[in-house]
This record gives structure tokens, C-alpha cells and sequence, in this order.
């Protein structure tokens, strides 16, 4: 492996910053594809920052420990989690970083570990013929309430749509329905999903929070419904069964909750579109009408005259997680932050792989992401301290929902009213360096500007998500900063590779979902080209740098839905 070397000394000051003039202005404009934001705003000028001494050493060692069977798949509350945090409270300290959170590295996150075992079929009574599906090969399951025993029983079943309630929007999947103590089937993904522009009452192709599996449960629980099952389709879900089932099966973790998620469904699940399909059919509808209807605006709901019935137990065990913190102090400016995140957890012990290893790494996702936070901080140090504090947050819970981010939202350690933004780090590509690279929710924030002007100092171009219908932006932590108003960037290598053009990357990005995404193949490979990476990190550096000599406070974009909760706090940075 060619190393990926820096040609410039540590960087030791930030040039002043500077009103960007028309002309450039002008062309980040065209580089993020939305038209200028009014008034001026003050971005560090990235052609005059010096690269940054990035270590490829620390993010090769950093990644190799933390995705060791050692850690055993990094699950929150596990070994893993003990030895992750000695491994990264090692490295900040040794950066030159101060302990986060009043003198400790750690906040604390309570959470809920239900393990659901000896499953029963699923069976459903009621139609054409009895049928029954197994667990694993046809549904996955459990639960967020906090009950050794999960009994459901004759549940009546009702086809919901896409299990939306959009008041907003005028949609409501729900309308006129009591789905008290029944069963609803829910479609992933949204009602426009399939279309090929950005238009629609969803977002078209690009898909929103209604098209989210945490959403439509969520939705289910608020009208009563005792169970929810979610038909998976490849295309709209944007990932394999694989995935869904080695992300269902082993102890999942919730937010601990003081009525011991009493106001949930009793059962939230998945099951295959052939399972689905049979179910409907034995109820004399057919699959694929039913998702034509439900694309239209006043579908209603269609009970189908079956019931479902399932059983299975759950070891729980409440326990307390942690989001590991660091921070290095701003000079003139420490009460206002910059923060960088990244989740340290994976999914532990999984389904085996047909070799039987059973331990899903997670090297890429998101070792290199943590990783990426020990050299960042190795280099923001060695810089000097910036102007303003910057934060480094390597969150838990990440892959049970967001909920070590959700937690710092709802609990953050620095107030979120004078944090100016941050920058979200998760997975890595290793497919080599890219000309290009992929922003997740292109045009929403004022921080397109400051990924623009980096990328273009780096001679790289960002570009929108190609498949903005699989919902990435709300599929990683920035999202809880997000709707608490904090404006955060996230970004990833593009696919348009140096050698191999989009092809190459189309080809190694399907290669990591089919192969080894959510399984115990996603492991830590010597042979590596970590060139990609690097170029990578040196853009989260400038950003994150930026931000932290800059004395602007980025925005939403006007309309944007996180606007008005930024708006809120501008007081409070007086």
C-alpha cells in the first residue's frame, strides 16, 4: 500500500478569515447548487491553509485495534465498550486533548438491552389457508417494551400504506382507522419514492423521515397498534434481507425510558416481500396493487380479515452506556464549539457468517470514522488552539437508532445554542481516492459553503447524493444535531474514483453493501488503500478548522425544516 504522505509541516495558525469575494462566491454557488444566502458571510479562505500533518499511521492503528475480535464487534455495554473507551481516552489524551464533560471523558447513556429469543412462528389464521412463517429466513422481531414475555395473539391484521401521518402534507395513512390491539403492515420507504426528479409531496426520489423504520414505528406505537411489521423490498429499503437480519438478531438496545416503553407496540418487526405477498393473497388482495394505491394521495387502509399471532421471550438488562468526549479549548473564544462526531459501537456478536465467524467488526463502519476523530485531534492539536473550542464526540448507540447522538442532543454537555456546527463522520470508503465527493443533504446549510470551498482548494467537486431515495441523511448522528438546529455537514469520498472512473466506485460500493455491511465480514484488511482516506480527512480538517477561526454562525438555509429551531437560540450566542 502506497502511502498517502503530506507534503506541508503541521499546521501551525489559520490565515485571517476573509469575506468570500463575488466571483468566488459565484462559483461555490454553482458548486452547491443553490442560489447565495443573503447578507455576507465570513468563511475561512481555504487556499491559504496549509495541508495538515494527518497521520495514516494512527488511522491504520486506530482502525486494526478497535475492529479486532478483541473488541468483539464494539456492542454498547460489552467488553467492547470497556476497551474502546480505554483505547480512545489513551489516544485523546495522548493528542493533547482535555477530558469533555467536567473533568471526565465520559457522559453517560442509559440504556435498555433486550435480547429476544425462542421465537414461535409467526402464524396467520383467518384467510384462504393457515400459515406459518419462521424466524430469521421469513420475519425478525422484537420488542421496545421492557417485558420478559411477548404474547401476541389472533392480532387482526390491516394493510396501512406507507404507515404515514403527515398532517403537514395532508396525508394520513391512518385516517378514520382504530388500530387498537392490531397488527399493521407497513411498506418501507415513502409514497414517491419511484419517481425520478426531486418533486412530489415526499421529496420525490429523495427519501424523507416518513420513510424511515424508526418513523413508522414510532407512528404505529402513537395509534395504538400492538405490533408492526414492515415489508421489505431491496430497492426502497436500499439493503438485502442480510442486513435486516443481522441487525435484528442479538441484543438490541433502546433509550431507557420511565414507563418502561409501556406506550410501544408490543412487537416491531420485518418480514419478506414473498411472506408478504402470501399473507395478501390468502386475504384475496394482491402486493403489488395495494402499493399502487397506497402512492395516492387518500389511500385508505384495508383490513385484510386475518390475524397473526407470536411469542417470544427477552433477557433484559439496563445498563449504562457512554458517548466518549474530548475538547480542545478555544483561545479567545472557548464557550463557542465546533464539534466532530463519529459512533464508536457496532452490532458485537451477529448471525455467522458461513465460515462461522460470528463477530461483526465493524471496521469500516465506523472504526475508521472513530479512528478518524484520534487523528484529527492528533492534528487540530498540533496546530495550535483554534479561536473557538472544538469538540470531539465519539457517540454509542449509533446502529440502535442514533441513540448516544439523541442523548447528547436532548442532554448536551456544551450548549447547543453556541455550538456553530459541526462535521459527521461515518464509514469510510476504501475504494481509493475520488475526484469527486458525496454530500448527504446537499443545499440545506450554510456549512455547503465551507465543504465547497475546501473541496475546491483540494481540486475536488461535491456533488449531491446520487440516491438521496435511501435516506442516508437521516441515517447517521448529524440527524440528532440537526433537529435540535445545530447545522452539520456530512460528507463522504465520491464514487467518481481517480482509477476507474464511477464504474470502479458504483462496483466497490455494492461490493461493501452485498458483502459486508452489517456483517461479520466487514473486517480490517492490511492491503487497504488508505489514499482515499486521507484526501478525505484533509476536507474534514479544513472544515472543522474553519469553523473554529471563523467568527460566523452558519445557518439553515430559509425553508429549510431545522431553520426555526436555529433561529430560536440566536439570542442566546449574544
Amino acid at each position: 500500500m502506497k502511502a498517502h504522505l503530506l507534503a506541508a509541516a503541521a499546521v501551525t495558525t489559520l490565515a485571517a478569515c476573509t469575506h468570500v469575494p463575488d466571483a468566488a462566491t459565484a462559483s461555490l454557488d454553482q458548486l452547491t447548487g443553490r442560489a447565495p444566502m443573503g447578507g455576507d458571510m465570513e468563511v475561512a479562505d481555504a487556499g491559504t491553509i496549509a495541508p495538515p500533518q494527518l497521520s495514516e499511521q494512527t488511522m491504520k492503528e486506530v482502525t486494526r485495534q478497535l475492529a479486532s475480535d478483541e473488541f468483539q464487534g464494539r456492542a454498547p455495554g460489552t467488553i467492547g465498550e470497556e476497551k474502546t473507551k480505554a483505547l480512545l481516552v489513551k489516544r485523546f489524551r495522548e493528542a493533547g486533548l482535555q477530558p469533555g464533560n467536567n473533568g471526565s471523558w465520559f457522559q453517560e447513556v442509559p440504556l435498555v438491552e433486550i435480547t429476544a429469543k425462542q421465537f414461535s412462528p409467526l402464524t396467520i389464521t383467518g384467510g384462504s389457508q393457515a400459515m406459518s412463517f419462521q424466524h430469521g429466513n421469513d420475519f425478525v422481531a422484537g420488542t421496545y417494551q421492557e417485558k420478559p414475555r411477548i404474547d401476541l395473539k389472533d392480532s387482526e391484521l390491516v394493510f396501512v400504506g406507507y404507515g404515514i401521518n403527515a398532517p403537514e402534507r395532508g396525508w394520513n395513512d391512518y385516517a378514520g382507522l382504530d388500530v387498537k390491539g392490531k397488527t399493521v403492515v407497513i411498506l418501507v420507504n415513502d409514497p414517491d419514492f419511484g419517481t425520478q426528479s426531486l418533486d412530489g409531496p415526499f421529496g420525490g426520489r429523495a427519501m424523507t423521515y416518513y420513510g424511515r423504520w424508526t418513523y413508522k414505528y414510532e407512528e404505529a406505537a402513537r395509534q395504538g397498534a400492538a405490533a408492526a411489521l414492515i415489508i421489505h423490498d431491496t430497492a426502497p429499503a436500499a439493503y438485502g434481507w442480510n442486513v435486516v437480519e443481522s441487525s435484528w438478531t442479538g441484543p438490541q438496545y433502546l433509550a431507557q425510558s420511565d414507563n418502561g416503553g409501556a406506550d410501544q407496540t408490543m412487537v416491531n418487526g420485518w418480514i419478506q416481500k414473498p411472506v408478504a405477498e402470501k399473507i395478501l393473497a390468502s386475504a384475496g388482495k394482491d402486493l403489488d396493487q395495494l402499493m399502487q394505491a397506497a402512492r395516492r394521495k387518500g389511500f385508505k387502509a384495508v383490513p385484510l380479515g386475518e390475524r397473526a399471532s407470536l411469542s417470544f421471550d427477552n433477557d433484559i438488562t439496563r445498563t449504562l452506556s457512554n458517548n466518549i468526549v474530548g475538547i480542545l479549548p478555544g483561545a479567545t473564544r472557548p464557550d463557542e464549539y465546533v464539534l466532530y462526531t463519529a459512533h464508536w459501537d457496532h452490532l458485537g456478536i451477529c448471525k455467522p457468517a458461513p465460515d462461522g465467524d460470528d463477530i461483526c467488526n465493524g471496521a469500516v463502519d465506523n472504526a475508521t470514522g472513530t479512528a478518524a476523530l484520534v487523528a484529527l485531534a492528533e492534528a487540530q492539536a498540533k496546530a495550535g488552539r483554534p479561536d473557538r473550542s472544538i469538540v470531539f464526540l465519539a457517540v454509542t448507540a449509533e446502529e440502535s437508532g442514533l441513540l448516544g447522538s439523541q442523548y447528547y442532543a436532548d442532554h448536551p454537555i456544551y450548549p447547543l445554542a453556541k455550538t456553530v456546527g459541526g462535521v459527521n463522520m461515518d464509514a469510510f470508503s476504501m475504494a481509493g481516492p475520488a475526484k469527486n465527493l458525496t454530500v448527504i443533504g446537499m443545499g440545506k446549510s450554510d456549512l455547503d459553503r465551507y465543504l465547497a470551498a475546501a473541496a475546491q482548494a483540494e481540486g475536488r467537486t461535491p456533488e449531491a447524493e446520487p440516491t438521496p431515495e435511501k435516506g442516508y441523511y437521516y441515517r447517521s448522528d448529524h440527524f440528532s444535531l440537526a433537529k435540535k438546529g445545530v447545522p452539520m455537514v456530512y460528507f463522504e469520498g465520491g464514487e467518481d474514483l481517480v482509477n476507474g472512473g464511477r464504474a470502479a466506485g458504483a462496483a466497490a460500493a455494492t461490493d461493501y453493501v452485498e458483502n459486508r455491511y452489517h456483517g461479520p465480514k466487514d473486517e480490517y484488511d492490511p492491503n487497504w488503500n488508505w489514499a482515499g482516506v486521507m484526501a478525505d480527512l484533509r476536507l474534514y480538517y479544513r472544515i472543522g478548522r474553519e469553523l473554529a477561526m471563523t467568527s460566523d454562525w452558519p445557518n439553515w438555509v430559509p425553508g429549510d425544516e431545522f431553520r426555526a429551531t436555529r433561529d430560536e437560540t440566536a439570542d442566546q450566542r449574544k
